[in-house]
Formats: structure tokens, sequence, C-alpha cells
């Protein structure tokens, strides 16, 4: 094949439109890519102007390219719309040579055109989605950030840059442990660099330094974002101010720990009363004090998890701890549950009180008894069960006392549930059932 045949040859397999035209824009040449994209023959357009692939509002482009091309001058790449032959419009890129004879002078203009309509399309679409995300993320209250899969970080909302007052080639890459306060810099960038080693999610707590020279809380969290195959591709964190929120916790901290020592402390009078009103020698005062540490053991238990849902084994370990080596005896079945704080109150105050009862004549008055304390979650119903066995034989009492309420009635009323007691032979056995919402977190 001879070299003109070769370069025809690839011309016309071309799929961009490669066409030649003369210096008024007559078309010379038209190949099959030129077809494809406007839909016009090289029959319907050889002899004929290329202006008629001109929108009317785009003619001046002809002549500029003419003039150009007459003076020798190469157009570079550039994008433009042109009409097909049904009248629609096509998004091209265009580049323009001109063609040198073999005297020197400009004979006509080698044109090399690319549809480049869908591209464009994505293109904008790229764009408005990239616009929406910035007024996004450049709007919410938090400050954001996008990492590299590596932990780099390369991208800030506008929130980040207003409170801290930085550029992102301050904080580019690991920049950003400059307006971490000193004491917190270490233990934050560990724990964010073994997060990003693991693929484990992020969150941590610190104070960040701000434009004016002050330092706030922020709760900071991140997220790595995965590909098809799982792998993490980039991660998206944010950071949230908590500095009032926190300084109001603390606050609320300070004043229920002072309500607890008040309240202690009137607890106290209680029992101080009940001795010099009743004797360190009547049976009453034992039990009441009992009662009071029990109550004061729970109250701690509460306020040190700032009144929130308490785990069902610390809230039986705070009661059960006054049993010294019968403790052992005692034996727990159930799952990881939170109990919410009125429920722990009411179950505390029966657990201390059935505790009590086995240690004077129950399971735990002989070192062979022994408590199964066993508690499930199912169907919406949380079920609690006390069961003694190898303790002594047990007897039904004569008379209801006042810790019959406190096994029966209180917990009954708190958690609007259902309390049975019963004692068999073999030992006593307490039970309760009640909606989950009323006891479980």
């Amino acid at each position: 094949m001879s070299p003109e045949a070769l370069y025809a040859a690839i011309i016309e397999s071309s799929d961009a439109a490669i066409i030649a035209k003369s210096l008024d824009g007559t078309v010379l040449t038209w190949n099959a890519g030129a077809e494809r994209i406007f839909g016009w023959t090289a029959e319907e357009m050889v002899g004929h102007t290329i202006r008629r692939l001109l929108p009317e509002d785009r003619q001046h482009e002809e002549d500029e390219i003419l003039a150009r091309i007459s003076r020798g001058e190469r157009i570079s790449t550039f994008e433009t719309e042109r009409v097909r032959k049904d009248g629609s419009r096509v998004q091209i890129a265009v580049l323009i040579s001109p063609v040198v004879g073999k005297d020197g002078a400009i004979v006509a203009a080698s044109k090399m055109a690319r549809d480049i309509t869908a591209e464009k399309q994505l293109r904008e679409t790229l764009q408005t989605t990239e616009q929406r995300f910035r007024l996004m993320a450049d709007n919410i209250s938090q400050l954001a950030w996008i990492a590299e899969a590596d932990g780099a970080i390369h991208w800030y909302n506008q929130r980040w840059y207003d409170y801290t007052g930085t550029t992102l080639e301050a904080m580019d890459g690991w920049g950003w442990q400059k307006i971490h306060h000193p004491d917190h810099v270490e233990p934050v960038t560990e724990r964010f660099r073994q997060c990003i080693a693991s693929g484990e999610e992020w969150e941590d707590t610190f104070p960040l330094l701000g434009a004016d020279g002050e330092y706030r809380w922020f709760l900071s969290r991140a997220v790595p974002l995965r590909d098809d195959s799982g792998q993490i591709m980039c991660w998206f964190g944010t950071n949230t101010d908590i500095t009032e929120r926190r300084a109001a916790e603390r606050q609320i901290d300070l004043l229920l720990r002072e309500v607890n020592h008040r309240s202690k402390n009137m607890l106290a009078i209680i029992q101080s009363m009940a001795r010099r009103t009743l004797g360190t020698e009547s049976p009453f005062v034992p039990k009441l004090e009992a009662r009071i540490a029990a109550m004061a053991a729970n109250q701690d238990l509460l306020v040190d998890r700032d009144w929130r849902p308490v785990p069902i084994v610390a809230l039986l370990d705070s009661q059960l701890g006054m049993l010294g080596d019968a403790r052992a005896q005692v034996h727990y079945d159930g799952p990881a549950l939170n109990l919410l704080p009125a429920a722990g109150e009411a179950i505390a105050m029966a657990v201390h009180e059935m505790a009590t009862n086995a240690e004077k004549y129950g399971a735990l008055s002989v070192s062979t008894g022994r408590i199964d304390i066993e508690w499930t979650l199912s169907d919406g119903q949380f079920t609690m069960r006390w069961t003694e066995s190898s303790g002594p034989p047990v007897k039904l009492p004569e008379r209801e006392g006042f810790g019959s309420k406190i096994l029966v009635s209180v917990p009954k009323g708190k958690l609007r549930g259902e309390v049975d007691v019963d004692y068999p032979p073999e030992g006593f056995v307490w039970s309760l059932s009640c909606p989950a919402t009323h006891a479980v977190d």
C-alpha cells in the first residue's frame, strides 16, 4: 500500500471528522467521520460551503477562522457548536491548521473535529454536582474535610477556613496538627492513624484553635468511603462545636453531684434520728441503715453515669457488694442490657431487700446455698427472676411487712408490670415482667 493510500485509509477510518476546505470555506474533502458526526454525506458537502454547519449566531467564527488561516496561523483546539443535517446541535472540539503548497503559499485549511456532546454533558453534570456539594458543604454548621486513603487532608469546607483563619496551603496534608492544642495533638494523631490503618470509623473530642486565638471543643468524626471492591477511596470528616454543650454538661454534672451530696446528708440525718429515737438496740435501725446504704450506693451509680441508663450487671454489683464472701454464691445469666434510671432504682431496692433476707434466713444463710439472677428481653417484654436454692426450707411469711412493698408494689408501680413472689420449700422465687420500653434503654 502506497503512503497516499495508507493516509487515505487512516482518514476514512477515523472517528473524528477530518475535512479540507479552501480559503473561501468551500469543502474539498469529507471523510466518514464527518458524515457520522454531522449527518451530511461527502456528495452533499464537497463543493459546498462549510458555513452550512454553522448556526446563524456563530457565522462570525468562520470569518475569524479563514482570516487566521490565510495569515498562516494554526488554530489550537477550541470548543464550539455546529448544526447537523437534521437541524440538531452538536458540541465539537475543533483543531484547524493551514495547508501549505509546494511554493510555500497557503492553499487550504485542514480541520479535525471531535463530537464532545456527551463529554460536555458529563462535565456539566459533574460541575453541577460539585457546585451543589460545595453549596451544601460550605453552609452546614460543622467544619468538614475530605482526607485521602492515607489520611492526608487536601480539602476543607469554607466553615473550616472561617473558623481557623487558615489557608489550604497551611493545612494541606497533615497541616491541621498546627491548630490542635499541644496537650492533645499527639493522642489525637495516634488515634486517627490507628483508624486509618484499620479502616474503622473515627471519633474523638478535642479543642481546636480559632482565628480569634481561642480554643473551642469539637466532637469530630470521620467515615471511610469505599469503592465497589471495598477499598477505601477517601475519608469524609466533620468537626462539631460542642463547647457550650460541654460546659452545660459539666454544670449539670456539678448540680447532680451537689444534689446527691445533699440527699445523702439528709439520709444520714434520718439515720441519726432513727438511732436516737429508737436506740441502737432496736432491730429496725440496722434494717433502715442497710436500706439507706443501698439507696446511697444506687444513687452514686446513677450520678456517676449522669442519670443515663445503667448496665444491669453494674447495678446488681452495686447492691450485692455488701455480701462479702457470700457474693460468690450469687450467679448472673442474661444479655448485656442498660436499665433506665427509674427501672434501676426500683430493681435495686428489690434486689437489696432480697439479698438482705437471703443472708438472714434464706440461701445465703448457709455456705451451700445458691442464688440465680436471670433476665431476658424478648417480644417487647423484659423479664427478671431471682431464684434461691440449696438453702434452709422456706416457709410462707405469716404477715406482709414493708419489705413486701419494696419487692412487689414499687417495681410493679414504676415499671407497670407484673411481680410474683413464691415460697416453695426448696427456695424463695421472685419474678418480674414488664414492657421493655419501661425498663430497658
